[in-house]
């Protein structure tokens, strides 16, 4: 009999322009830890209309997803693979978790206040959503939680809702970590290197789009900003130079001392070349797999179909048991 291994769950949104952040931030480290984990991938769509959405591109970008995920690298053989709303039990477990969370809770939440000082209306979904991430989350059991370090807030407000259930109705939720990388687990924009390369920033030169043209991602890399020093070095106090070294660290997996030798003596042009050229290593089999995946809708269908039944096998006996907990059943 095998061992058991321990339980993770993670999501990204289909908000479009996947970018080599997250790829080197989630996806990479998902491939590799896929037999190190009992592993849940979600595609988190009711996340994604928190803010208003057009029906198609929603649809067409959670195909999207689903379609790099695989192209990426996940085996719906090793890891559960699967849509949020395609598993009734988020949205359920989310409500009751509404009604179990103290409002003064979600003020404080840091992302909120950002977002919702942008928009003219806020839509009361924003207020919720760290809620249905703590339901995406306890659903499963999960003891791991692969997050950035700004998501760090909503796995303690997520242990916080389960610690304070499990006091008032007993013993129902396992108790997440979280799991914070180091290594280029906050990838900056090579347009500005102070601000997290973002899927919502279009303009050119920002960001290494996984799906992008490799020869305009080539000449964004050249034209990346660094800074009127000379020397290639792994130094903080440079945010150009240091997101650019951080970005080939991840795609290389070369120690940080090898690279600094390699680079010694040379000028940004070199870096920025051989950056370059590990990216479009990257990326063009990933593009031709993705190909490959989206030109057969009816695997993908039903491969998702496969992995929400799978996942829906474990999150509604969580779900029961909260139900059952609070009276509900």
């Amino acid at each position: 009999m095998s061992e058991r291994r321990p339980r993770v769950l993670s999501g990204i949104q289909p908000s479009g322009n996947l970018h080599i952040g997250n790829y080197l931030g989630s996806l990479q480290n998902w491939v590799l830890e896929q037999d190190r984990y009992d592993n849940f991938f979600c595609i988190v769509d009711l996340h994604a209309i928190t803010v208003p959405q057009d029906p198609a591109e929603l649809r067409q970008h959670v195909r999207e997803l689903a379609g790099l995920y695989l192209a990426c690298g996940l085996d719906p053989q090793r890891s559960t693979i699967f849509v949020q709303s395609h598993v009734s039990a988020h949205a359920e477990l989310g409500w009751v978790l509404n009604c179990q969370t103290p409002l003064g809770w979600l003020n404080r939440m840091t992302q909120f206040k950002d977002k919702s000082a942008k928009q003219e209306t806020v839509l009361a979904g924003l207020l919720n959503y760290p809620t249905l991430m703590a339901a995406d989350i306890l659903l499963y059991d999960a003891e791991f939680v692969p997050v950035g370090d700004d998501q760090r807030q909503h796995i303690e407000l997520t242990r916080d809702l389960a610690e304070r259930f499990n006091y008032l109705y007993g013993e129902t939720f396992v108790i997440p970590e979280p799991m914070i990388r180091t290594v280029a687990a906050r990838v900056m924009g090579l347009d500005d290197p102070t601000s997290k390369m973002s899927k919502s920033n279009t303009a050119a030169g920002h960001a290494i789009p996984l799906l992008g043209d490799l020869k305009k991602t080539r000449k964004a890399i050249m034209r990346a900003v660094t800074d009127s020093g000379t020397e290639i070095a792994f130094d903080e106090s440079r945010p150009g130079v240091y997101n650019l070294l951080s970005i080939y660290q991840k795609l290389t997996d070369k120690p940080r001392e090898e690279i600094e030798a390699h680079f010694a003596g040379q000028g940004y042009g070199t870096l920025k070349r051989e950056l370059a050229d590990a990216v479009e290593a990257t990326l063009e089999p990933i593009q031709a797999r993705y190909r490959e995946f989206t030109n057969d809708p009816a695997e993908l269908d039903r491969l998702l179909a496969q992995g929400a039944e799978r996942a829906a096998a474990v999150a509604n006996a969580t779900r029961d048991r909260a139900y059952t907990a609070v009276g509900l059943r």
